[in-house]
């Protein structure tokens, strides 16, 4: 089994100070960053995901500003492939699944942002596609949200939709665990 390491979205915006502050974000970037780092060390495929969003009245991500950039905290390699999109699905649109079956990628280690939007939409994807999937939980990030006009705080949007990964979409599970298992 080959194993890509997908980092999605860790764009200036979701930091605190961007457009739209993610709670959390340092630190899931911190532990995108030991997968990126544990990645690059055993030469394993790593593709960076950014999101330009393209609609009218956008106010993140905006194409050209320093928000959409990735941060530096995972700043990709010269080497290393970004995938520009427009949707939540890191595959609609973009070259991505190829580029996976090009380099006999079969497996992803997925990270980044945000926990019920983009990373959902892709590993639900991904699954769909034929991809064995982990989710990095404590790599991911997200937002408060509310429903129905009663507040949801980020923790219990991003443990609802790791749960709802966790069977049969993807293994969820904390960055040391996974990279452990790393060959």
């Amino acid at each position: 089994m080959t194993q890509a390491l997908l980092l999605i979205d860790i764009q200036n915006d979701y930091f605190p100070g961007g457009a739209m502050t993610l709670e959390g974000m340092d630190a899931a970037a911190a532990n995108a960053r030991a997968a990126l780092d544990a990645h690059r060390a055993k030469g394993l495929p790593i593709v960076h995901v950014q999101h330009l969003s393209v609609r009218p009245g956008a106010t993140f991500f905006v194409p050209g500003t320093r928000g959409a950039d990735i941060n530096d905290v995972v700043r990709p390699a010269p080497s290393e492939p970004v995938v520009q999109k427009n949707f939540p699905n890191s595959f609609r649109g973009t070259p991505l699944e190829s580029m996976l079956r090009e380099k006999g990628v079969d497996a992803l280690l997925i990270a980044g942002a945000m926990s019920h939007m983009c990373i959902d939409a892709t590993t639900r994807a991904a699954f769909d596609l034929g991809f064995a999937c982990t989710v990095l939980d404590d790599a991911c990030a997200t937002r408060d949200l509310a429903f129905k006009g009663k507040p949801v705080p980020a923790a219990a949007v991003h443990a609802s939709f790791m749960a709802a990964l966790a069977v049969p979409y993807a293994k969820v599970m904390p960055t040391a665990d996974a990279l452990a298992t790393l060959e």
